[in-house]
């Protein structure tokens, strides 16, 4: 990428960043309705502005801390913070990824993405919304996350974490019981927080 190329996305980065604090002054708070928020990450992997992406999703977490962000904006979190070598943060980006789409790391790795019976809790974890994610690991300039994530995600405690939340999640599409069920979401969201 030219120069002039990254500086063109730099204007859109800069050109987003003034719309929220625009709508920030005007409402008093946020009122993207848009997902304008979650477009910024992808293009500082596009430049290779890892420090300038870190400075976006620390901003970005002070501002939307609630905000549980789509399956590919936690991916390029992580990315973002392997790129910076925050590795152990990275970790935990990972699995946030994971538990928000079970197939999407199975998409970077370009494996068959096969379909689980489990229960799915809202159209971003579901095998068609990898259709639309633009990483893989046959790019070479991520070749290092790769290696690394491929290390990650065979470690056995990011295995028992995934099976145990897999196995939540069989078990929920036919559970009836609204206490057990209870139980076991609680116990999915505890699992994707577990520190790794």
């Amino acid at each position: 990428m030219t120069e002039k190329q990254k500086d063109k996305v730099r204007i859109k980065i800069a050109d987003i960043r003034t719309t929220l604090a625009n709508e920030r002054r005007r409402y008093g708070g946020y009122d993207d309705s848009r997902g304008l928020r979650y477009l910024p990450p992808a293009f500082y992997i596009k430049i290779e502005d890892y420090a300038g992406g870190l400075t976006y999703l620390r901003w970005f977490n002070k501002n939307f801390e609630t905000d549980v962000g789509f399956p590919d904006f936690l991916f390029e979190w992580t990315l973002i913070l392997f790129k910076s070598g925050r590795y152990k943060e990275a970790e935990q980006k990972a699995l946030k990824t994971f538990c928000s789409n079970t197939y999407l790391f199975d998409k970077f790795f370009e494996k068959p993405i096969i379909p689980i019976e489990k229960q799915e809790y809202s159209n971003i974890d579901i095998p068609e919304f990898t259709e639309y994610f633009k990483y893989s690991c046959s790019q070479p300039e991520l070749a290092d996350f790769s290696k690394w994530l491929e290390h990650f995600l065979s470690s056995e405690k990011f295995k028992t974490i995934k099976q145990k939340y897999i196995d939540i999640h069989i078990r929920l599409k036919t559970e009836r019981d609204k206490e057990t069920r209870t139980y076991l979401i609680l116990h999915a969201n505890q699992l994707a927080k577990t520190h790794v």
